[in-house]
């Protein structure tokens, strides 16, 4: 039988989400988290929606969504607004595949620069070291500057 979540510490809440309570804190700062009511005399308490919403955050982070992308995200989150919320995922998956092009240049790059430091020959300097200095050609480490 699967332990209904509520009634939550704060503390009980953090680790039923899989974060920490400061976690909880700066999501409630930044408006993704709501802070539950205090009543007179008592602490706040939270249940298992306030968990599934840190779980919507997380789940969000992880596929690279900043925290107001998933606050715009939370904002449509109520079944009539997909198509905005399928324009903010193809925005996002155009920046990812801005990146990998990114990195697929970096990769070449450096993959080129260790080739060239592994097949130096005598008393050069580095290639990886120099192609760093703009203008700069490795050279020979018995010359002088």
């Amino acid at each position: 039988m699967e332990k209904k979540l509520e009634n939550l510490t704060i503390g009980a809440f953090a680790k039923a989400a899989g974060v920490n309570v400061e976690t909880v804190r700066f999501y409630q700062r930044k408006g993704l988290v709501p802070e539950p009511l205090k009543r007179y005399g008592t602490i706040r308490r939270y249940d298992e929606a306030d968990v599934a919403r840190v779980g919507f955050v997380k789940s969000a982070q992880r596929l690279g969504f900043s925290l107001d992308e998933i606050a715009e995200l939370l904002r449509l989150d109520d079944g009539v607004h997909c198509q905005e919320a399928s324009r903010l995922a193809e925005q996002k998956l155009r920046d990812v595949r801005a990146k990998l092009a990114d990195l697929v240049r970096i990769e070449a790059a450096l993959s080129k620069l260790v080739s060239a430091c592994l097949a130096r020959k005598g008393s050069i300097s580095c290639p990886l070291i120099a192609s760093l200095h703009p203008g700069e050609e490795p050279r020979r480490t018995d010359e002088r500057i």
